[in-house]
């Protein structure tokens, strides 16, 4: 039965890694403080998030039309607005593969990629930055993790 519970703490890993407000600098840290495999959190983790950044840059046209119709319905919203307008400056200053590598720490891989897409990037070229950009971070956080949590533990207070 334990073994059980513990799939569905792995799977719940994958679904918030795949939520765009939860990205893998949260969930990776906070699952291996709680005592999860570090591997497969890693790895759920970054499936998660890489799917529906996947599905975000393939479906963004979609996407866009329903955005700009929902846009229209409501005002600015100054958080999204000052994601993007960070998004923006990335883009001019670094192009997509500086966007789309900073994008999990800066504005969130979902806002990066959307913005990505939406500045004209291939879609092509979009995936392949994502990709490389969350295995690259999903690296980082676990391993700033590990060392991180066992940094604090062996602190005596």
């Amino acid at each position: 039965m334990t073994f059980l519970l513990g799939i569905w703490d792995y799977l719940l890993v994958f679904l918030l890694a795949a939520v765009p407000w939860f990205e893998i600098g949260l969930i990776i840290p906070v699952s291996i403080l709680a005592g999860m495999n570090a591997f497969w959190v890693a790895i759920l983790a970054f499936s998660g998030n890489l799917l529906t950044v996947y599905l975000l840059i393939i479906f963004f046209d979609r996407l866009k039309g329903w955005f700009l119709r929902k846009k229209k319905k409501e005002q600015n919203d100054q958080e999204d607005a000052g994601r993007y307008a960070r998004a923006n400056r990335m883009w001019e200053k670094y192009g997509v593969s500086g966007l789309l590598l900073a994008g999990p720490l800066i504005t969130g891989s979902h806002i990066a990629a959307g913005a990505a897409i939406l500045f004209g990037a291939a879609k092509r070229r979009a995936l392949y930055w994502s990709t490389i950009s969350l295995g690259l971070w999903t690296i980082v956080f676990t391993v700033a993790s590990i060392y991180g949590i066992g940094w604090f533990t062996d602190i005596n207070l």
